[in-house]
């Protein structure tokens, strides 16, 4: 079994056109998500139903409803940074203007997951007064995300 390394999983944000909605971005309009990022947690989120049926013994199944994917990251705030500083520039924006494309590359490089997300719970520039500026946000998928295949 080969083991990966989470620095090698890439995570890539584009700007949302909210009047184009479905169409993705081109290459030059990803950006990284990555300088200074010390952590990365998986935030996926999912909505359970436990029913059990006279045909079985009555114990409760489990049924998976809805399952949103998404992510956290935290780390160091550089202003400089592009896909930081897009991130940064949504901070007081709700609705659509808190839209990015994401898209995720996983550690072996083999795959990737796409689909427009939401970036909620944004700090950029905050902690002690010793310390660097803090970044961090949470982004999450609103759709299922579109899986690819790289390479052969």
């Amino acid at each position: 079994m080969v083991r990966q390394k989470n620095a090698k999983r890439k995570h890539e944000i584009a700007p949302f056109d909210p009047k184009n909605p479905a169409v993705v971005p081109g290459a030059e309009a990803w950006k990284r998500l990555a300088k200074y990022i010390e952590t990365i947690d998986d935030e996926t989120d999912e909505d359970t139903d436990d029913t059990g049926y006279y045909d079985g013994d009555g114990t409760p199944e489990e049924t998976v409803l809805t399952v949103v994917g998404g992510y956290s990251f935290e780390g160091i705030y550089d202003p400089e940074d592009a896909a930081q500083a897009m991130i940064a520039a949504m901070r007081y924006k709700t609705g659509e203007a808190r839209r990015v494309w994401h898209r995720v590359t996983t550690a072996d490089g083999k795959k990737t997951y796409t689909q427009v997300a939401n970036v909620s719970e944004i700090k950029a520039g905050a902690g002690d007064a010793t310390a660097y500026e803090e970044f961090g946000c949470t982004i999450k998928w609103i759709k299922e995300p579109v899986e690819a295949g790289i390479g052969g």
